[in-house]
């Protein structure tokens, strides 16, 4: 966080609820603070959310904006620990009906929920009156919220693995125009070797170790851009490409060669590097762009090449849900809607941080195609892949932590493709074959 940022959100801290692991849960998993028998008028919702730093930033700007419509409601922010503390919380309180209005939920996490029982769907007709459709939606992110044929989630991004690049070192090494229209692995290699030649250090900037998800948005890019499928069906074996898996893996371990690319670098040290000028390439998520702003780095960014034939980009949503109550007030409810709205509208400023706004009227805006380079990687949910459907997948799960185990010696170096995908495979295998726990 800036020195510049920090006044703005010590304003909002005060009105925002910050709960700690230890205080959050009380009364057998019930957060007391959103039970609908609380003296909690109509007009007062409860919005949870896993925003921190410059997003928690933005979001609490977007609320307060809506606020100040004086629209008959004022919504109140209760922020949490991002990944499993927020996700286990929120479950908890769904599954006791006392949730919150309106929550935050990634996309990759809708699977684990909605069959569950712990997510009520949206109404269509009631967001329509809102001014909120399907048709202000890519089609692949708004298909993401369904399941058996209702929708349970409405996003409001869509934020990918992308492609950062260094402007001056390409333009030294000649590769700019390349690096717009690589089409093959044995070109990208190319490139990246020249602009090692430039920096003298690495061509290349990639984080992985110890990050299983990481390692995961770059593999499963690679591994859907040879349009390989994965599906994850409860009581069967995993169906899997394992050729595309082996290919995917054998090229990204010949990028960390400690010439191209760090064999052994962590996130937060490929970031360092790419932002000291000591790389010409990063791969990153899109959230990464304040930062590198900030660096006053001369940079651009665009999708990842399409280097096997098929374009595909790994990407995640943050998405509107509605965490199940035992008993929901239908005026509340009504509010929530417009509340979801509202945000929506105004979500050019989320677009800030980086991310791709899922409403459409917004990324069709002049207000957001003059924004660079995030305009440059708008057309990546057009044919964005999101993570396998499981109950035990998604942002912050296991899943990504079971891919670490058994592919990271292969991103090392000392582990055998063939062999670690296997060996997450058959790990997949063992959660298929378990019934769902919620």
């Amino acid at each position: 966080m800036s020195a510049l940022d920090k006044p703005f959100l010590d304003k909002h801290l005060s009105r925002r609820r910050l709960l700690g692991t230890a205080a959050a849960v009380a009364g057998g998993g019930v957060l007391l603070g959103c039970a609908p028998g609380a003296s909690r008028s109509a007009a007062d919702l409860s919005y949870w959310h896993l925003m921190t730093g410059g997003d928690g930033i933005v979001m609490a700007g977007l609320v307060d904006a809506v606020n100040a419509q004086h629209l008959g409601f004022s919504a109140t922010q209760t922020v949490l620990a991002w990944g499993p503390p927020y996700y286990t919380k929120l479950a908890m309180a769904s599954a006791g009906g006392r949730a919150p209005d309106l929550a935050i939920m990634h996309a990759s996490r809708i699977a684990g929920y909605a069959p569950g029982g712990l997510l009520e769907p949206w109404d269509l007709d009631l967001l329509a009156e809102v001014g909120v459709r399907e048709s202000d939606f890519p089609p692949l992110v708004w298909q993401k919220g369904l399941y058996d044929g209702k929708l349970y989630s409405i996003a409001l991004d869509t934020h990918p693995f992308v492609l950062y690049y260094n402007t001056e070192h390409a333009e030294k090494a000649g590769v700019t125009d390349d690096l717009h229209s690589l089409k093959s692995t044995e070109a990208f290699t190319e490139v990246a070797r020249k602009l090692q030649q430039v920096t003298g250090k690495h061509g290349l900037s990639y984080g992985y170790l110890g990050d299983g998800s990481q390692m995961w948005r770059l593999f499963y890019t690679f591994y859907r851009q040879q349009n390989a499928e994965m599906k994850l069906i409860p009581g069967q074996k995993a169906q899997v490409d394992e050729a595309a898996a082996v290919k995917a893996l054998k090229f990204v371990q010949s990028l960390l060669d400690d010439t191209i690319a760090s064999k052994a670098g962590d996130g937060g040290t490929a970031t360092s590097e790419f932002l000291h000028a000591e790389s010409g390439l990063l791969f990153g998520g899109v959230w990464e762009l304040p930062s590198i702003k900030d660096a006053k780095l001369p940079f651009d960014a665009i999708p990842i090449p399409t280097l096997f034939g098929t374009e595909a980009a790994y990407a995640d949503s943050h998405t509107f849900v509605l965490p199940r109550q035992s008993k929901a007030d239908p005026e509340r409810r009504r509010h929530t809607y417009q509340l979801v709205a509202e945000i929506l509208k105004r979500s050019v400023k989320w677009a800030g941080a980086g991310h791709i706004p899922a409403y459409q009227p917004v990324v069709k805006s002049s207000e957001y195609q003059a924004l660079k380079p995030q305009s440059n990687y708008a057309g990546i949910p057009d044919y964005v892949n999101y993570d396998p459907d499981a109950w035990f997948g998604g942002a912050g799960s296991d899943f990504h932590r079971y891919f670490a185990e058994n592919v990271q010696n292969v991103f090392l170096g000392s582990g055998d493709p063939a062999a670690g995908f296997e060996g997450f495979v058959k790990r997949l295998n063992v959660l298929l074959d378990r019934p769902q726990p919620l």
